[in-house]
């Protein structure tokens, strides 16, 4: 029997929360946050549903695990985003000190961990995050590339 890999875990309920996005006819990224092995804040795009452009899966996410830890320092945490997170993300990402983000593919438009921007790393900020990247990452591409696809086929 195989065994799951401890990222891709993580990255599975990322796409679970990706795939409530697609569901609710929005961009499919989602994400969790991780507390000690433990899921402590998820999040999926939003922001047709709420007309609101800061209704992104990382920072719903970052509100329900600030919710639970009764913090808005996310020391400890690690963030499993489906996409390459946006600048708005990714700062937000810094500023609740989020230890470590892991994301399945990168945005080569939006992306600010690495693709335009390196928010994340960025040495003139007074907190930077580990990123990891490449989990799952066929899956990931191929959600956004089929909701795409569809968009452009419906018009």
């Amino acid at each position: 029997m195989e065994t799951i890999d401890f990222n891709e875990r993580f990255m599975m309920q990322a796409l679970n929360e990706a795939h409530k996005a697609y569901q609710a006819d929005e961009v499919p990224i989602g994400c969790v946050i991780v507390h000690e092995g433990m899921i402590i804040g998820r999040g999926y795009n939003r922001t047709e549903g709420l007309q609101d452009p800061t209704a992104h899966a990382e920072m719903l996410a970052i509100t329900a695990a600030t919710e639970y830890l009764g913090s808005w320092r996310l020391v400890g945490c690690t963030a499993y985003c489906t996409i390459e997170p946006c600048a708005m993300c990714a700062g937000a990402l810094v500023l609740a000190r989020v230890e470590r983000l892991v994301f399945g593919a990168p945005d080569p438009k939006f992306g600010a961990c690495g693709s335009i921007f390196n928010i994340c790393q960025n040495p003139q900020l007074n907190h930077r995050i580990a990123v990891s990247t490449g989990i799952l990452t066929g899956d990931c591409v191929a959600l956004m590339q089929e909701f795409f696809g569809k968009k452009r086929r419906n018009g």
